[in-house]
């Protein structure tokens, strides 16, 4: 049977071998939790506690305050003893709330529900129960779930697919979910899938996960209405508008939502966030992350409670074999560069990848060739080469017009270039000079009013 695929893509080397058969351990609470208010999609949420303050895990620490925001919880017990600019993984300081823990682990009581609870509960309830255990994408976009339960009225939904994808390179921590909760999974796609009203839900599967792909088969076999598709091995296959076309044939128009053709996406980590959630009454202070590359001692995959310190995670994995050049949080596709070990896992943080001197090497580059590769390699259609010759001239307003901001940032056409242009560097310094742009306009709009 042919593989289900999108146009456009690379093959990376995969270099999951170091972590695919390494089953979830726990991770050692650390001492300490900095827990960032923004560690989101969308407006950051408001402290609603403070200094001084005794908190138990799973307490709300932070509230909603928009319709695009998330809840965030205490993920250890202790005392909330500082609130205020700390490291982030995005490289800037931003408020967080630090907790330091009292070494007990309490927990608030948690509302497990029954099988006749769950089969009464309804998809206002269930949005709410998604919404106040601060669920967000796990596949690193982290953008709020209750929110893609809310389609606007009009947006008629169809199918909910459960991406299980995962095809960054080192990454196999979706894998393990998949291997080891494969009914969580299930029940939590089951939960979605009735919050926004659908009958059909899939759960893709790249072909390089053959184990996870028995698991899920026999779990699959006994539910009506759901399948299992196994895709093609290709990068970027795990981003949603590319997956969502190579099942469907359907594409998400540019600067439009899945709901625009009818689907809703969650990455497979955050169905099960939502089975612990909704069935079990536990809200999301822990996620799993894959600890890799040439300068981890002992490879792992490890559950890690939201606020760890990166240098407390990698010490569980036996600390650096070799001195680290670079450390990413998340992929190294297009995973962020940290510039302090001291930034914490945050509900968006996939994986903590450190590379030793022999794997980073330093290019300088060169003029465009015009050989093309960039645009067949593109899963957005776009003209990379012609976009980083208007940004490398300051020409963003032009850039703009030829799609620009459809860029996602995967890095396919930095892959491929034989002159080693630093597109995706350029597409994000554009969008940040567009964002200044569209500021100063504003301003100046307010000023002549």
């Amino acid at each position: 049977m042919k593989l289900k695929t999108f146009r456009g893509g690379i093959h990376p080397p995969e270099l999951k071998g170091l972590t695919e058969n390494k089953p979830l351990e726990k991770c050692p609470l650390p001492g300490k939790v900095t827990i960032p208010v923004q560690q989101h999609t969308g407006s950051p949420a408001e402290p609603v506690v403070k200094v001084g303050d005794k908190v138990l895990a799973g307490q709300k620490i932070c509230e909603l305050t928009g319709f695009i925001s998330a809840v965030h919880h205490a993920s250890i017990s202790g005392e909330v003893t500082y609130i205020g600019p700390s490291p982030h993984p995005l490289g800037r300081k931003m408020v967080a709330v630090e907790i330091t823990s009292d070494g007990q682990d309490q927990w608030i009581p948690l509302q497990k529900a029954s099988q006749e609870s769950l089969a009464s509960l309804s998809p206002e309830g269930i949005r709410e129960r998604v919404a106040q255990s601060g669920i967000v994408g796990l596949g690193g976009a982290a953008f709020p779930t209750q929110v893609k339960l809310s389609p606007p009225e009009g947006k008629k939904l169809g199918l909910y697919i459960a991406n299980g994808a995962e095809c960054e390179p080192y990454l196999t921590c979706d894998n393990r979910v998949m291997i080891e909760r494969p009914k969580d999974v299930v029940t939590g796609l089951k939960l979605l899938m009735k919050g926004v009203g659908v009958t059909q839900g899939v759960i893709a599967v790249e072909a390089n996960k053959p184990e996870a792909i028995a698991a899920l088969k026999n779990t699959v076999l006994k539910e009506p209405g759901i399948s299992l598709q196994v895709m093609k091995v290709k990068y970027p296959q795990g981003a949603e508008k590319q997956l969502i076309c190579a099942l469907t044939g359907r594409e998400v128009p540019p600067g439009g939502l899945p709901m625009d053709v009818g689907v809703a996406i969650n990455n497979v980590g955050t169905a099960v966030a939502v089975a612990d959630a909704v069935v079990r009454g536990r809200p999301l202070v822990e996620r799993a992350v894959t600890v890799a590359g040439s300068a981890i001692s002992e490879p792992k995959n490890l559950l890690v409670r939201i606020g760890t310190p990166l240098w407390h995670v990698i010490e569980q994995c036996g600390g650096f074999s070799k001195p680290p050049v670079k450390v990413i949080m998340g992929g190294p596709m297009m995973g962020v560069a940290q510039c302090s070990l001291d930034a914490p896992v945050i509900k968006g943080t996939s994986g903590i990848v450190a590379f030793a001197r022999e794997d980073v090497v330093e290019v300088s580059y060169e003029p465009c060739i015009r050989c093309g590769k960039c645009v067949t390699a593109c899963p957005v259609r776009l003209l990379p080469s012609k976009l980083g010759m208007l940004v490398e001239n300051s020409r963003f307003l032009e850039a703009k017009e030829d799609r620009l901001l459809d860029c996602m940032e995967c890095g396919s056409c930095v892959y491929v270039c034989p002159a080693n242009r630093p597109m995706v560097h350029w597409m994000k310094f554009a969008k940040s000079e567009l964002r200044k742009i569209a500021a100063r306009e504003k301003s100046e709009q307010r000023q002549s009013a």
